[in-house]
């Protein structure tokens, strides 16, 4: 009998690894898809005698944001809502939505009202490499956080164990916030797997999981 197994994949921690796996400077929306969705697709051949049933595949994320702020070296007007990185993300959660068994779990992206110096230009600042009125604009970013992302994660893992919709839930993810609910799971008898995309994970994580694997391509250099 095939194992429904569920493919959780927390976007935000993607994007990240696969653009600097990849070494991407501007991604393209179709083939971010796409890898994603054949990233997924190995998870299902994971070992020899055993077969496993595609469930569904969640991806977590939030909507881009599109205010218009200026920014406060320059007083320059930025609308959000044209740049690249928005452009991208709708085209790409529209790729999404196309494939097979990809459902969106769309959190919600708060507007902390402040611009943040970035922490490559703060740590020059405080090592007086370099002063206040030498900031560019390019050195501060506006402030924005993830709401509700990491609590579906975890509503998800608790309502597929606890209604016996999977016998497997795969995590693709670098944070530590989904231990209760992988305990809650594991304890249920779910198979419970983390994929770090190759990120190094804190030792005590081992003792929530019942596996560690990485399906994209290993980086170069790489002794994890």
């Amino acid at each position: 009998m095939k194992k429904r197994t569920a493919i959780l994949v927390d976007g935000g921690f993607f994007l990240k690894r696969y653009r600097s796996i990849n070494k991407i400077i501007k991604l393209d929306p179709v083939r971010t898809a796409n890898d994603l969705w054949e990233m997924c697709l190995k998870h299902l051949t994971q070992a020899k005698g055993e077969e496993f049933d595609l469930y569904r595949i969640l991806y977590y994320d939030c909507l881009p944001y599109d205010k218009k702020q200026h920014n406060p070296i320059t007083g320059k007007s930025i609308d959000f809502s044209k740049t690249e990185q928005h452009k991208f993300q709708i085209e790409f959660l529209e790729e999404l939505k196309k494939k097979r068994k990809i459902a969106l779990r769309l959190g919600v992206l708060e507007d902390r009202k402040r611009w943040i110096i970035k922490s490559s230009k703060t740590k020059e600042l405080l090592t007086k490499k370099l002063n206040i009125d030498d900031l560019t604009e390019d050195d501060v970013q506006f402030d924005f956080t993830q709401k509700r992302v990491d609590i579906k994660i975890g509503l998800d893992i608790a309502s597929m164990t606890l209604k016996n919709q999977v016998e497997q839930i795969i995590l693709i993810s670098g944070d530590s916030d989904f231990v209760p609910a992988a305990k809650l799971a594991r304890r249920e008898g779910i198979d419970f797997l983390l994929d770090p995309m190759w990120n190094p994970i804190k030792p005590h994580l081992f003792e929530h999981i019942d596996g560690l694997v990485s399906k994209i391509k290993r980086p170069k250099n790489h002794n994890f």
